[in-house]
């Protein structure tokens, strides 16, 4: 049986994911692969080292950007529940 992604694809994948600024889960799901069968194909074949640290440092962007949301969306609740328990106080 013939592979199901020639191999143009998968380095035109790789090279889309590390490139784009995209997530890689966006770029597997944009192109209708697996999350972990383009993670397979970026070590296969992903060969720049700062392709690599460049894709590592957008992911920890995302994952601090989200964590940043998150604190911010905690942090008005906490405004709004002090504000709250300060009127019923009086």
């Amino acid at each position: 049986m013939a592979p199901k992604h020639s191999e143009d694809f998968k380095r035109e994948a790789v090279r889309i994911a590390t490139h784009s600024g995209l997530t890689r889960r966006q770029v597997a799901s944009d192109l209708g692969v697996g999350f972990s069968t383009l993670g397979k194909w970026m070590r296969d074949y992903s060969t720049d080292p700062a392709a690599a640290e460049d894709a590592e440092l957008r992911r920890e962007n995302e994952r601090l950007r989200k964590e940043n949301r998150i604190l911010r969306e905690e942090r008005e609740v906490l405004k709004k529940a002090a504000i709250f328990f300060a009127g019923q106080k009086q």
